[in-house]
């Protein structure tokens, strides 16, 4: 099954995957930073989630329910990527092959915590959990980008940050 992979140096600002579109690959980050993000026909960005290395990017529901890609992802950084075609996958499905297995459980564990993480904790202890677990990409990351994924505004995470200066 490796056999059909690829590798991919993409630049920076590059899309993989259109919202609306059928996801035809899966991708395993060798190096770089991609985002998965929603946009509204307003044209209102939601920050879905971050990849950077030994991260892979699958789209589950496109998998499983063989719909489009409701989030578009892009790399934010230059970008080494390994590809897979979808049917690598769709036969570790098939088989419940001990990989697939593994990164549904995976995914599943990431989704039950991001949860948790939105729901239970304010937008500064966000912020907190997030600078505690990621140090990495706080540098990798614009503020906008950061308060996306906190599901707050960049003026509230600007708040935030002087409020924390101000208190050490």
């Amino acid at each position: 099954m490796l056999s059909t992979a690829k590798s991919l140096h993409l630049p920076a600002k590059y899309i993989l995957v259109k919202q609306g579109e059928d996801a035809d690959s899966i991708y395993f980050v060798l190096q770089g930073l991609c985002h998965a993000c929603y946009l509204t026909e307003q044209g209102k960005q939601f920050s879905k989630e971050f990849y950077w290395e030994q991260d892979w990017i699958i789209g589950f529901e496109g998998l499983i329910g063989s719909l489009p890609s409701a989030y578009l992802v892009e790399t934010l950084t230059e970008t080494k990527l390994l590809c897979l075609p979808v049917s690598s996958i769709e036969q570790w499905r098939e088989q419940s092959h001990p990989v697939y297995i593994k990164l549904l459980e995976k995914q599943l564990l990431h989704k039950e915590n991001k949860e948790r993480f939105m729901l239970l904790h304010t937008p500064a202890q966000r912020y907190a959990l997030f600078c505690r677990h990621y140090p990495h990409l706080q540098e990798r990351l614009s503020d906008y980008q950061i308060a996306a994924y906190l599901g707050i505004t960049h003026i509230s995470l600007s708040r935030i940050k002087a409020r924390l200066k101000e208190n050490s």
